[in-house]
């Protein structure tokens, strides 16, 4: 049995990831300040002895004794992270510093959920670990941004000034229960769209692509790489490299949902990037792993899931 502490753990990610964790029999620390976080994501693990929920946030040091990391915190859509930017930077940086803090500590391995948008709007096709990015540092996307990308930094500089146990993976797009109904991402923006016949937004031409990783996937390759041997540090993409574009998506969506709803068009974001899939080289090689759920599969479980909550509502 491992101890472990999640950040961010009453998050889309964080509440799978600890579901998890817990069901593999760990001790497991829940920490989140539920700006983005629901207990109700957590709420039927409140009772397992096994785990414990604690309300904090990370810009400010948290002191438990642990035997591994995973630095989840931060919000990760940009509606959430561009609602109070200088706040995001700080989780990212101060949170960051003070995890590795905690880790050094105590001696735990620590791992970093860093995002594809270090690769910002990147000039090379499809994006592997060794691409330096194309990101905008005066941008309203640069408090997420660039605070992961000095992320990344302090992890490794704590790695080669005091030996931390660090882990890195880069995120790209994931999609599945439990994501935010009001979130501004493009699957459960059209999603509930589609599912209450409304009008679905679409910005840009529609012709600009991601690649949508479903969460029990992006759960397996983060801990996989959280266990992984102690000399591979990532960064390590963990995607699904299938690439749509957004029109794509928005035509599956509702063709899945059976809805009534039309497609409009509304200007592109400033910095919003055009192409986005990652390499997952790396992965299959050092973690044996790579995504087994198909964009269809995935969004009927979604689906089904948004479903539940807006006849709920």
């Amino acid at each position: 049995m491992n101890r472990v502490l999640v950040t961010g753990g009453a998050g889309f990610l964080g509440s799978h990831l600890c579901e998890r964790l817990v069901r593999e029999g760990n001790d497991v620390i829940c920490a989140d300040n539920l700006f983005v976080g629901r207990k109700d994501h957590i709420r039927h693990l409140l009772g397992n002895p096994y785990f414990e929920f604690i309300r904090h946030d990370i810009t400010a040091p948290l002191y438990v004794e642990v035997d591994q990391i995973y630095n989840l915190a931060c919000p990760a859509s940009p509606v959430h992270y561009q609602y109070n930017p200088i706040k995001t930077a700080k989780t990212s940086v101060l949170g960051a510093m003070n995890m590795l803090g905690l880790a050094k500590r105590v001696h735990a391995r620590i791992l970093q959920a860093s995002t594809s948008e270090v690769y910002g709007d990147p000039q090379i096709h499809p994006q592997e670990e060794s691409y330096r990015g194309c990101v905008n540092p005066i941008g309203v996307r640069s408090c997420y941004d660039e605070g992961k990308r000095m992320a990344e930094s302090l992890m490794f500089d704590y790695r080669r000034s005091h030996g931390v146990e660090i882990k890195v993976i880069r995120i790209f797009n994931t999609y599945g229960p439990r994501m935010n109904p009001d979130d501004g991402r493009v699957v459960s923006n059209f999603i509930v769209q589609a599912l209450k016949n409304e009008n679905i937004t679409i910005y840009g031409d529609g012709t600009q692509t991601r690649s949508f990783c479903y969460v029990d996937d992006l759960i397996e390759g983060m801990v996989r790489m959280m266990n992984s041997r102690a000399d591979f540090t990532g960064p390590c993409n963990i995607g699904n490299p299938g690439e749509f574009t957004i029109l794509e998506l928005a035509r599956k969506v509702v063709e899945l949902t059976g809805s009534r709803s039309r497609l409009v068009y509304k200007p592109l974001p400033p910095d919003d990037p055009a192409q986005r899939q990652p390499v997952i080289r790396l992965a299959k090689e050092e973690l044996g792993w790579e995504p087994s759920v198909g964009l269809t599969e995935g969004l009927e479980k979604t689906i089904a899931y948004f479903r539940g909550i807006i006849q709920e509502g």
